[in-house]
Parts: C-alpha cells; structure tokens; sequence
C-alpha cells in the first residue's frame, strides 16, 4: 500500500476587538480597508486549527467543532488554501480541523481568530515559513481582522495604498505591549443580525453621505489613540475609542436604505457606563457591527463596573478580558 505524502502542524490565534474600527473596504477581493485601525488582541477566546496536508486527498476537508462543515464552508476554506497552495508551489489538499473557543453570542467575530489560525497552521504544514508582515498579509484575505489576530496585545492595521495590498497588513504597537486593560464583554442577544458585517460596510459606504465625514476623522482618532497609548492616558484613550465608535455606527444611519445595529439594551449600557464616569470611575464602551457592547477599565475598577453592568435586566452574559498572545504553534510534525 503506498502512503500519502503528509505535513501537519497546528496553530492557534486569539480574538481582538478594534478600539479605532476598520469600516469599509476599497477592495472587496483582496479584502483592503479604506482606513487603517488599532485593536487590542484578547486573552480569553481563541481557534485551534490543524492542517495536514497529504497526497492521497483529492479534495480539501474541513472539520469545524467535531462536525463536518457544510459545502459552503468548505469552499472558503479551500479558496483560502488555494492561496496557500499558490505561495507554496504545492498543490496537496488537506484536511482542516478547527476548534472555536468563541461564544459567537458575545459579540468577539471567530473569523478573525479563525482565518489567523488557519493561516499559521497552512502555511507552516505546506513548508512555509512566513515572517509576520506577510503571515498578517496572508490572513487578511480570509478575513480583514484577522490580520490583527496575528500579533498580540495593541496592534494596528496599516491601510497601505497599493493595489495589489502588499503595503496592508498589520503590526505590533510596541510601546503598549505591557499596559493591563480590561475589556468586558457584555452580551445582550444570541440573535443574528439583520444586517451583516460585509452587507452593512459594503451600503455604507456606497450610500451614505456621513461616509466621507468617518473617513474625514478616523486616521486622526488613530493618531491620537497612539498617542494616549504611548503616554498611558487611559481616559484620552477611553473618549478617542467612545468617540470613534459613535462616528462609525453614526455611517449606518446615513445608508440607504438606514439601518442601526443597536437594541434598547445597547442604550442602557451605554447609560451606566456613562453614569460610572459621573462617579469617578473610567469606563468606555465600544460597539462594533452588533448590538452587544464591549467596557473599557482599568484592573483597579473591574469589580465596580462589573457589578453595575451585571445588575442591568437585559445582560445575558459577561465576559472579561485581558491583553492576549499572538500566534502559537502547538505542534509542527511533518513526516
């Protein structure tokens, strides 16, 4: 019986969560951002994906949480490999087993973690060794912020201004590697959203008018996020990162046709956070494409803020979260 040729290697990538979003793309192909952005990559919520590459395949499988994926998922998996294979100068398909430790509820998107850990695993079973630039570069066209998920802690995705996107990946924000925020993540709906993340990006800013006034403003709310960063201004950062938030989902009510992400609940959590600051305590929310918000604070006020947001009748869960590793290879066997 001849034996296929097999390569395997596992790797595993961590959420983040975009402090100054990415909202819009100039290239929906090569998945390029109109603006570049800054976010923080998470400790708590992380994929684990194996990649074994092997002659005796004939098509690429796909695993995802012990079941089967369906054909849909398949083909994005196997676009993205294609990519892979195209790099390589191989042509073996594989079989690619994920595990998700995401609550898709908890508003944290698992593509991000997801296309960064089948990147890092791909390329390095294929017989790749990528640096990061081009590892982050790789990622990004599985999904955007998966870019991020390449790096730990503070990191920002640099827009570049080529065509072909080589100049757009994303790098480590050296000087906040060792600040210990916290996030909260409050989740308010296990609900699917009406309008998706690409579907919502994609009407905006081909039909609102408030568009161009995002674009305007967010390269200086990156500016000044580094800023705050590199000097541990907590609360410059805490208003910059409110701040951008509003202007982002401020776009969707512009489209046509309009649409908001927010609930009721999402107001009322952005009511305490604002009444925590009345009181002296520096807490910050973000929102991204979804009605579930996330907290900004200091280790110091966790418990405060904790106890305040847990009493409100519509939160269904919390979640808290520190800084977060980058890329880690769990196992590298190719034989």
């Amino acid at each position: 019986m001849k034996v296929g040729l097999l390569m395997r290697a596992t790797a595993r990538a961590f959420t983040n969560i975009a402090l100054i979003k990415y909202w819009g793309k100039r290239d929906e192909t090569l998945f390029l951002p109109m603006n570049s952005s800054l976010s923080l990559t998470l400790d708590k919520f992380y994929t684990t994906t194996s990649v074994e590459f092997c002659s005796c395949l004939s098509s690429d499988v796909f695993v995802i949480n012990n079941q089967l994926g369906d054909v849909k998922e398949v083909n994005k998996i196997t676009r993205f490999l294609d990519k892979v294979r195209k790099l390589s100068g191989k042509s073996l398909k594989a079989v690619v087993n994920t595990t998700n430790n995401v609550p898709t509820a908890a508003g944290f998107a698992s593509s991000a973690s997801g296309y960064a850990a089948l990147a890092a695993a791909a390329t390095k079973a294929i017989g790749m060794n990528l640096n990061p630039d081009s590892l982050s570069r790789l990622a990004r066209q599985g999904s955007g912020s998966a870019c991020r998920s390449i790096h730990g802690g503070l990191v920002e995705w640099q827009k570049g201004e080529k065509e072909d996107g080589t100049d757009s990946f994303a790098k480590p924000i050296e000087e906040g590697q060792d600040w210990d925020i916290s996030i909260f993540s409050v989740q308010l709906t296990s609900e699917p959203k009406a309008v998706s993340s690409r579907d919502g990006m994609k009407r905006t800013v081909e039909t609102s008018p408030f568009y161009s006034g995002w674009l305007a403003g967010v390269e200086k709310d990156l500016l000044l996020a580094k800023e705050a960063i590199k000097t541990r201004d907590f609360a410059l950062l805490g208003n910059i990162v409110e701040g951008n938030a509003l202007k982002m989902h401020a776009t969707t009510l512009g489209a046509d046709p309009p649409f908001m992400y927010w609930s009721s609940a999402t107001m009322d959590v952005i009511h305490e956070v604002q009444t925590l600051r009345t009181m002296g305590i520096q807490a910050f929310f973000t929102i991204d494409a979804g009605p579930n918000v996330k907290v900004l604070c200091l280790p110091k006020d966790e418990q405060i803020v904790y106890d305040v947001l847990g009493k409100l009748a519509k939160v269904e869960d919390i979640y808290l979260c520190h800084q977060g590793p980058g890329i880690t290879y769990i196992s590298n066997s190719n034989r």
